[in-house]
């Protein structure tokens, strides 16, 4: 074994590439345009104890949830063997998510010595359950979200069981998609192990477990160091949220520790929207390292200065068998809640509140020129807010979802058959401040099958994207469906019929502004009216004589 440190960076660096190599692989051979356009998916490898030691491109929430779900699965199996795939998406197996997500993971090997996993979660279109999609906010449990895998082999020693394979594909209303997608992480695992069974081979097991644990102590000392920079002592949110219930945050840090404690908040949901204790955790994982060192790799030794309390049968961490389907909503508003209880102390690091919803968006039915059922699955994009020197950044996806893409209208035209006759900024009045806030979407699918459905969940409706130093909230998410006998307006809708000629109209929040409109820059002032953002109205209410 070598301890030389450039080998050791070497192997990681070689470790960062194989992750990257795993996304790849998943991104260009899934059938799902969920997964190779949008990218809703992550990869990752972890040591054998299952501690993230490198992580690939996708949605940090996605990320943060593989070294969980490896550690579940090593925890319950004893008989692992080379060769082996196991599958996961159940939040109490090691799934952390809702059933949509399947996680599958590798053991990798080196003379038969287990030294680390390869593992990656996407989004699957259909999994079963009552209703297409497999989202509804009608659903009271688990088993009415569709099929529940607690972390079982799939692939045994090499050999597909294809008894499993058969059980998965028979409960999705879309089998070919998701077969196809399932075999794309398949070969995901299978392309990370084959270049970890090569680094093993090249540098030995030992020099490339120490590279491991080398990073991680590399990981803790970074994110130590930058936390004796954060302000010290405790700080404490409550915020109301759309649906009237309040969550409430406090944060803890001291030069050693970076204390989060969400014991304080609702009983858990008799509805969708809970969350597992280790979806939470994600949720503070993703703010400490945007607070501790952003730009260095995740891996296990990054948060373990982070403590995350919860009190179990509450929103954050629901209890066997709730319902999660909408786990997503609940996990952006820790996320959120997070973000703005430290904003106003970190200014530098964290801006005025954005559109924080993932504004998931299903619409399915009877493909009109193939006949087979479709389900689109769109999350939006939508405004961030500005910070002090900065206006924000339009249509973006939420801090939440990360590193991924919205649809082409090409793609969704064609792949699931409907029409998108409008994709613009939402120019809607807020968010503005000396700097303002980036603006949302406003987005239109016309159905063209006669018996389609709709069904929605976004946040941030009512309770809007909250401003710093004076400026202006954001505008609000919401969804509308016009019909011909009129207009309503949603932000959680679920199994809405939809019939030939219908238009699902998404409009997304923009950003909240930052600092007193009347400060703002008259030059600006004038360039936002000429490009439309703003009406020379509203602008002499908000900002004066301009």
């Amino acid at each position: 074994m070598t301890n030389d440190p450039i080998t050791l960076e070497i192997i990681q660096n070689s470790l960062q590439a194989a992750a990257d190599e795993m996304f790849a692989a998943m991104r260009k051979t899934a059938m799902s345009s969920i997964i190779y356009e949008v990218l809703d998916m992550g990869t990752g490898i972890t040591d054998a104890a299952g501690r993230i030691a490198s992580s690939g491109a996708g949605i940090p929430a996605f990320v943060g949830v593989l070294d969980k779900s490896v550690q579940f699965i090593a925890g319950k199996h004893d008989d692992i063997r080379p060769g082996d795939v196991f599958i996961t998406n159940d939040p109490w197996h090691g799934g952390v998510t809702h059933l949509n997500d399947l996680v599958l993971a590798m053991p990798v090997f080196a003379d038969g010595t287990l030294i680390a996993w390869t593992a990656n979660i996407a989004h699957n279109s259909d999994v079963g359950g009552m209703a297409p999609g497999s989202l509804t906010g009608e659903a009271t449990e688990i088993f009415q979200e569709g099929l529940r895998l607690p972390a079982v082999k799939l692939i045994r020693e090499g050999v597909t069981d294809q008894s499993v394979m058969d059980i998965i594909t028979c409960n999705s209303r879309m089998p070919d998609f998701l077969l196809g997608d399932v075999w794309a992480a398949i070969a995901s695992v299978r392309v990370g192990a084959r270049r970890i069974e090569g680094l093993a081979e090249k540098y030995g097991a030992a020099t490339f477990t120490a590279a491991m644990d080398s990073f991680m102590a590399f990981g803790e000392a970074s994110a130590r160091a930058q936390l004796k920079g954060l302000p010290k002592g405790i700080f404490e949110l409550s915020e109301p949220q759309d649906d009237g219930r309040v969550f409430s945050v406090k944060v803890t840090i001291t030069d050693d520790e970076f204390t989060v404690d969400l014991r304080d908040n609702p009983d858990q949901d008799v509805g969708p929207t809970n969350t597992s204790r280790d979806g939470t955790v994600v949720c503070a994982q993703m703010i400490f390292k945007s607070l501790t060192d952003p730009d260095v790799p995740a891996n296990d030794g990054a948060f373990r200065p982070l403590t995350v309390l919860t009190r179990e049968g509450s929103v954050f961490h629901a209890r066997e068998p709730s319902a999660l389907g909408f786990y997503y909503e609940t996990e952006v508003r820790v996320y959120d809640l997070i973000w703005r209880c430290l904003a106003p102390h970190i200014p530098e690091r964290l801006p005025a509140g954005h559109f924080s919803s993932i504004c998931g968006t299903f619409i399915g039915g009877t493909h009109p020129d193939t006949g087979r059922q479709y389900t689109i699955i769109e999350p939006q994009i939508g405004g961030w807010g500005a910070w002090e020197g900065q206006n924000g950044n339009a249509c973006i996806f939420s801090g939440f979802h990360g590193e991924t893409y919205n649809t082409p209208a090409e793609i969704s035209e064609a792949r699931n058959g409907l029409y998108v006759d409008r994709m613009e900024l939402n120019t809607e009045a807020g968010g503005e401040g000396e700097f303002t806030g980036g603006r949302g979407l406003v987005l239109e699918y016309r159905i063209r099958t006669q018996s389609g459905f709709l069904t929605a969940g976004y946040t941030r409706s009512t309770v809007k994207p909250w401003p710093l130093q004076g400026g202006v909230e954001g505008s609000g998410n919401y969804v509308e469906v016009i019909k011909p006998a009129g207009t309503e307006r949603y932000s959680f809708v679920s199994g809405l019929d939809l019939t030939t000629d219908d238009v699902v109209r998404v409009v997304t929040s923009s950003g909240a502004g930052y600092g007193d409109p009347q400060k703002r820059d008259r030059d600006a002032v004038r360039a936002d009216i000429k490009d439309g953002l703003i009406d020379a109205e509203r602008a002499r209410q908000l900002y004066g004589e301009i």
